[in-house]
């Protein structure tokens, strides 16, 4: 991991095309900005790590089960 220190108004660069710039610190808290192609998805981690528990919870769903529950949604 690379750590390295940055003030409100600095920025740092990930490859050619991403930019991160701190934009402000308060307390323990920093705002981040991203400018980035429209191409490049950029989530929060808690957002990814909820999304593929998600995926596997429906993965390892009985498929019966499943029918059950999408006809009840249906009605």
């Amino acid at each position: 991991m690379l750590v390295m220190r940055r003030r409100a108004g600095e920025s740092f660069m990930i490859g050619d095309n991403i930019e991160i710039e701190v934009l402000e610190v308060s307390g323990s808290r920093v705002k981040l900005g991203v400018v980035a192609p429209e191409t490049c998805l950029i989530v929060r981690k808690e957002t990814k790590i909820t999304h593929d528990a998600n995926l596997m919870a429906a993965r390892t769903m009985d498929p019966v089960a499943m029918q059950s529950l999408l006809k009840r949604l249906s009605r």
